[in-house]
């Protein structure tokens, strides 16, 4: 996809048309919150949504940046402002939007 997105960029040079990619990271969702819980009763780490969000961080993820799951809005933030005009200028870019938990810089 990104290798895609970067010869779209060139493809559409001119045009005024921009092409970039959206790499988000593990995004609070329904599906995701309800994948975690069932771990944390495997884990015996109980019911409780901060508490789970906080072990799987420390736990889990302990060498990572943020220290919480990305939100939906977030998500939805960054893709309106690369489809607006206040973004012309970025053009087949890889946006990751990860609380920088992804080891590699593109």
């Amino acid at each position: 996809m990104v290798n895609s997105t970067g010869s779209l960029a060139k493809a559409l040079a001119g045009t005024g048309v921009t092409a970039n990619t959206v790499s988000p990271g593990v995004i609070h969702t329904e599906g995701v919150e309800r994948v975690l819980r069932e771990a944390a009763q495997r884990l015996g780490w109980g019911d409780d949504w901060e508490i789970i969000q906080r072990r799987w961080f420390e736990d889990m993820l302990s060498d990572k940046t943020v220290k919480r799951l990305g939100r939906v809005e977030e998500v939805a933030d960054l893709v309106s402002f690369v489809a607006s005009p206040l973004a012309d200028y970025i053009n087949g870019a890889n946006l990751r939007i990860d609380g920088g938990k992804s080891p590699s810089v593109n």
